[in-house]
């Protein structure tokens, strides 16, 4: 589970890039209740927050990187970026944005794996990451697509220093690799991967990507407002035993994500 301790490698924040910012915002407050709080008055303004019953849930800024697709990008907390951006370079990986202050806020960075993975580091000053996680409306769980399960874990293993453990899939439909922060028990489990062919890829042209699971208290209804507000599903509502109810879901600018209705303990 996520939890708002924010221990090295567990993921701590997400935000969101998109070309229409204010769109965005209507669409995940119709889809998971989310207030939009920006950053500044005025129409031109380029980002703010995602709010959840007042608590921080994510961010939401305008897409500007040149070529790149509209994609939630998942923080994973650490307590050193530059030794972390080492550490990716030694492992094969690539600096996308060097380690930068944000004031007071905190420092930050974002890499791509060896293969084309997305995915970036929080090293926390006066902010932690999200105020909310694991409850209705908010980050419940990352995953990772991949080409290369083992590689993969490989890298992270390396970077920020994960615990690894493989499960077989039901059907045969192969095998699902869940992730814990280092030193913690399994019930921490933030995330998982799996490896996934060409098809599987073909969102970021054939390159691995990172998605989020959000929580939520009625599967279905999450889905019908997807598709009432602009939305794809790409699969589901399907059950998962053990799991819950869940969908992979496109937002209007394809940018994806997973909802959870997390089966009853």
């Amino acid at each position: 589970m996520i939890t708002t301790d924010f221990a090295p490698g567990s993921p701590c924040m997400l935000d969101l890039g998109v070309p229409d910012v204010r769109a965005a915002a209507a669409f995940y407050g119709a889809v998971l209740g989310w207030d939009y709080e920006a950053m500044g008055d005025g129409e031109d303004v380029e980002g703010g927050m995602f709010r959840k019953d007042g608590k921080m849930v994510a961010g939401l800024g305008k897409l500007t990187e040149e070529g790149a697709r509209p994609a939630w990008m998942i923080y994973y907390t650490v307590t050193d970026a530059d030794a972390v951006t080492q550490a990716v370079e030694r492992a094969g990986g690539t600096v996308r944005v060097a380690p930068m202050d944000l004031d007071q806020w905190g420092r930050m960075a974002q890499y791509s794996d060896p293969l084309g993975g997305q995915f970036a580091v929080w090293q926390p000053g006066e902010s932690k990451g999200v105020d909310l996680v694991d409850q209705p409306g908010s980050l419940s769980w990352t995953e990772l697509y991949t080409s290369d399960a083992a590689a993969a874990k490989e890298f992270y293993g390396s970077v920020l220093g994960w615990q690894f453990s493989d499960m077989e899939m039901p059907g045969g439909e192969g095998t699902y690799t869940m992730i814990t922060p280092a030193g913690l028990p399994e019930e921490r489990m933030h995330g998982g991967l799996m490896e996934v062919g060409k098809e599987g890829l073909a969102l970021a042209g054939g390159r691995p990507y990172w998605h989020p699971v959000f929580n939520v208290t009625d599967c279905d209804a999450a889905v019908a407002e997807v598709t009432a507000n602009g939305g794809t599903v790409q699969m589901g509502p399907v059950d998962a035993e053990g799991v819950g109810r869940m969908a992979v879901c496109l937002d209007p600018y394809n940018a994806d994500f997973v909802v959870l209705m997390p089966a009853q303990s």
